[in-house]
């Protein structure tokens, strides 16, 4: 299980859930999960990227949960999720479903966002029956199908042999990354953030990255190199919507343009300038506007319709 690591104060620090439990997948892994605001209101589900954890949210839980029930929680092997032998794609589809059955009645509709490798498991479980039953709306955030490693744009070299060769070094990894120093949080913000992102953002992404296991860090790292989930896009039948960062190395717009174009129903594309891969850090109120959108047309139209 990762360290808990992350900053005390400020709109970064993770507020304290309503309630928590735990969701067993389908393989026996446990999954922590997080609740916040008011049980009435509009249901949204987050789910974190590769080496992230449900403090990652903290901001668009702050500014949801006035309003929104707020589902966040840790993918395994992370925050406080423990770590299980087995690391696929359809194991993320299955604990997304686990989660889904604990915390949301059988005919309730949510937004579903998922930022990174937690976009990528909303697309391994489109196909799913459980998702398709839930996610009034989807939102895909700084996020890819396919062809990670080939398309990043972390080491600074022309597309090539050599570049991939590089980045899957650097990817994956198996050195700890230590403390957060200096380095560190310069090293973090040229690989994952946009150049204007100020100290605060910085800080809190690299408290959260340096607290994943190593460990978990290197097996998660082997699923996004081989990820292939490009026929699974045109599956995600219900709206939605995407968001890049234009200064996004770890997954840039190129993947972003290719799923709203393959989308059966995409609800709108939003290239944000200057901004990095961690949108929600970077660009707190334009993703939980987003959410709050999607879920004003879509979720709460639904609660109207019932009632």
């Amino acid at each position: 299980m990762s360290r808990l690591t992350h900053v005390k104060s400020g709109p970064y620090s993770p507020p304290a859930p309503v309630r928590e439990l735990a969701a067993v997948s389908a393989d026996g892994a446990r999954l922590h999960v997080e609740v916040h605001g008011p049980e009435d209101g509009p249901a949204v589900v987050l789910v974190h990227g590769w080496t992230c954890s449900t403090a990652y949210w903290a901001a668009q839980i702050r500014d949801l949960a006035a309003d929104h029930r707020v589902i966040a929680y840790d993918q395994r092997g992370h925050g406080r999720s423990p770590a299980h032998t087995t690391c696929t794609t359809d194991a993320l589809a299955d604990d997304l479903e686990a989660v889904l059955a604990a915390t949301l009645e059988p005919d309730e509709k949510a937004v579903i966002v998922g930022h990174s490798m937690g976009g990528m498991t909303l697309i391994a479980a489109s196909g799913r029956e459980r998702l398709r039953d839930h996610a009034a709306a989807v939102l895909l955030c700084s996020t890819g199908s396919s062809r990670l490693v080939t398309e990043s744009l972390v080491v600074p070299l022309r597309a090539g042999r050599l570049r991939t060769w590089l980045t899957r070094r650097i990817l994956g990894a198996r050195a700890p990354l230590g403390p957060v120093t200096p380095i560190a949080r310069r090293i973090l913000k040229y690989a994952t953030m946009g150049p204007g992102s100020a100290p605060e953002m910085v800080e809190a992404c690299a408290r959260i990255v340096h607290a994943c296991p190593r460990r978990v860090r290197h097996a998660w790292s082997h699923v996004l190199d081989a990820l292939e989930l490009d026929h699974a896009v045109r599956e995600l039948t219900m709206p939605t919507a995407v968001i890049v960062g234009t200064a996004d190395r770890m997954t840039p717009a190129v993947h972003a343009r290719a799923m709203a174009a393959a989308l059966p129903d995409c609800a709108g594309l939003t290239e944000l300038p200057g901004i990095g891969h961690m949108s929600p850090i970077e660009a707190p109120e334009l993703v939980s506007g987003q959410i709050r959108e999607l879920a004003a047309t879509y979720v709460r139209a639904e609660l109207k319709e019932e009632a």
